[in-house]
């Protein structure tokens, strides 16, 4: 993929407490239409693992209904972008998401949690909105510094803080 990509669309809701940016969707992501579709990214086990459920045999539908249902809300930090193949670092003239209507999307939004660097580089605009903020490691697979383990722990950390561990 190459040229202009755009983004999905958020899965924010009035029941939204917890909000996970990513910074874009990777390549299977984008051609699944579904948010960390790669199938080695750790987002889906980490909630697997956090919420004693396998979210990676439900259908994607059901993956979303079960983020909705228990307060998280799932989003980019990024609208569009040029890249080439799906590494953050390969974003080139990015344009951000309308962060600021979180209030409106989510009124009982109350912690934004970023997943990786990429996605934290945009936390002045997240802080903006005068609400706690956290950065998580990354749940990418190109993420290989951080043990599965590691990264359970930390998600589990902010989880348990915002109560949706």
């Amino acid at each position: 993929m190459s040229g202009v990509l755009d983004g999905l669309e958020p899965v924010v809701d009035e029941h939204t407490r917890l909000l996970v940016l990513g910074s874009f969707p990777g390549v299977a992501s984008l051609q699944a239409q579904q948010y960390y579709g790669h199938p080695r990214n750790h987002f889906w086990p980490i909630l697997s693992a956090l919420w004693q459920i396998d979210l990676r045999a439900a259908s994607y539908p059901e993956r979303l209904a079960e983020v909705r249902a228990r307060g998280l809300g799932i989003w980019d930090v990024y609208a569009s972008c040029e890249r080439e193949g799906s590494l953050d670092s390969a974003i080139q003239n990015a344009r951000l998401n309308d962060l600021a209507s979180l209030k409106r999307r989510a009124p009982r939004l109350e912690a934004i949690a970023h997943n990786g660097g990429e996605s934290a580089r945009a936390m002045r605009h997240t802080r903006a909105l005068g609400l706690p903020v956290h950065r998580l490691p990354s749940t990418s697979p190109a993420n290989a510094s951080w043990s599965f383990e590691r990264k359970l722990a930390a998600w589990r950390a902010v989880f348990e803080e915002h109560g949706i561990a």
